[in-house]
């Protein structure tokens, strides 16, 4: 297993810009690219802006590192799209799967040939090496900096910080979540949301040898929800996830999974709920020189609400196309940037997230033929190992006739 270093702390105000837009930043220090949030989207955006050669900050407004509720899974696609030459600190590599459909019809299913599944990652410390390699790119970081007000002038964007201070930027990507500032500013609009609940449960060697290499997804008895255990090292992080609306029965799903892996007797380290949110398919990207990415913009995978690598895609191609921004000669230059990253995002992750949209419906009516099929159809399992593998999309599948056919005939 690999470690990515620890950030070190908030790095200073920079020097005054030589070059600073005129008008009302005139005094002020302005910065090519403002990154709002440091989760994966918003590492990433850095990074890229960065490697681009802008000047770029990285405003958080927690400690890093800071706890997010996630299972931490590390796909296929989650790896294609981390920095170059960055090393996931991975704390366990799965090759296995263990199906159950509310806690029966069990059944372990493992990977063909070589090579792992996926690997999974403790996000403070997954979240914190992408800082770092943020950094070591040229970007520079403020920590415990809340956003309290988006505007944006002839000049550029300007924030206001809590206490009042204002930072200038020419182009700004909004990575503070789905119910951050800049994802109102832009105006997203979301369509699903959904409640996910996780504990962190420390576990004797004994147990989590029994884990080691295996995750458990148990199809849950409430409309489009599921379960899971991911082992990492001597915890298992073991959470639920359903449409938001279902507080207290989501809550007894997650109690009830936990009693029935024989786990009730052991303390969790950290409890945590978040909502996730997924963008409605016309939501906007972007307003004037502002872009949103991953949570901050509702994108993740509808069924399996698989974030991280959305956050690291959308997070990747934010930040190209800010530095673009950042070097606009005009409105019209500015514009053209925008659509062009709306188009790259509507190709790639709308794509999938249409797929999953139509893969939720069926599910949620007939989950019990989606655990047959995966656990029993070979093909079916062969198609989930090849997306957890990145070797193909969701989108891939689902948008063949006769598959896209069957799903919507099943959602009917």
């Amino acid at each position: 297993m690999t470690t990515s270093p620890t950030p070190p702390p908030s790095d200073p105000a920079p020097d005054r810009s030589a070059d600073a837009v005129p008008g009302a930043a005139e005094a002020a220090d302005v910065w090519d690219v403002v990154v709002v949030g440091a989760g994966p989207a918003g590492a990433s955006a850095a990074h890229a802006a960065a490697a681009a050669g802008r000047r770029v900050l990285l405003v958080e407004k927690a400690s890093l590192p800071r706890y997010k509720t996630c299972g931490g899974g590390l796909i296929g696609p989650s790896s294609g799209a981390l920095p170059p030459g960055f090393r996931a600190p991975l704390k366990e590599l799965v090759y296995a799967c263990t199906f159950s459909m509310n806690g029966r019809w069990t059944r372990t299913k493992r990977v063909r040939g070589k090579g792992e599944m996926f690997g999974l990652v403790n996000r403070p410390e997954f979240d914190a090496g992408l800082v770092a390699a943020a950094r070591e790119a040229g970007a520079h970081v403020r920590e415990d900096a809340t956003v309290q007000r988006v505007d944006e002038d002839a000049h550029g964007v300007r924030l206001t910080l809590a206490g009042g201070e204002t930072v200038h930027a020419r182009a700004l990507v909004g990575a503070d979540g789905s119910a951050g500032r800049t994802s109102a500013y832009v105006g997203v609009v979301f369509d699903q949301v959904d409640l996910g609940l996780e504990s962190e449960i420390p576990v004797p060697p004994e147990i989590a040898d029994h884990w080691r290499g295996r995750v458990l997804i148990d199809w849950g008895p409430l409309p489009g929800s599921y379960a899971w255990i991911f082992p990492k090292d001597d915890t298992l992080t073991v959470g639920v996830i359903c449409a938001r609306g279902n507080g207290e029965a989501t809550r007894a799903y997650l109690r009830d999974f936990i009693a029935r892996q024989g786990l009730a007797g052991f303390r969790p380290s950290v409890t945590s709920g978040h909502l996730t949110r997924c963008r409605a398919d016309d939501s906007p990207l972007s307003n004037g020189r502002v872009l949103v990415a991953g949570d901050a913009a509702g994108l993740l995978e509808p069924w399996t609400r698989e974030g991280i690598s959305y956050a690291l895609r959308s997070g990747r191609a934010a930040g190209e196309t800010a530095a673009l921004i950042a070097a606009a000669r005009d409105d019209a230059d500015v514009k053209e940037a925008t659509e062009a990253y709306r188009t790259r995002i509507e190709a790639t992750l709308g794509r999938e997230m249409r797929a999953g949209r139509l893969m939720l419906a069926a599910f949620e009516r007939r989950p019990a033929l989606f655990h047959n099929a995966v656990s029993h159809i070979p093909k079916a399992w062969s198609a989930f190992e090849g997306i957890v593998r990145g070797r193909r999309t969701l989108a891939d599948y689902v948008e063949r006739p006769a598959i896209r056919k069957a799903l919507r005939f099943v959602a009917r």
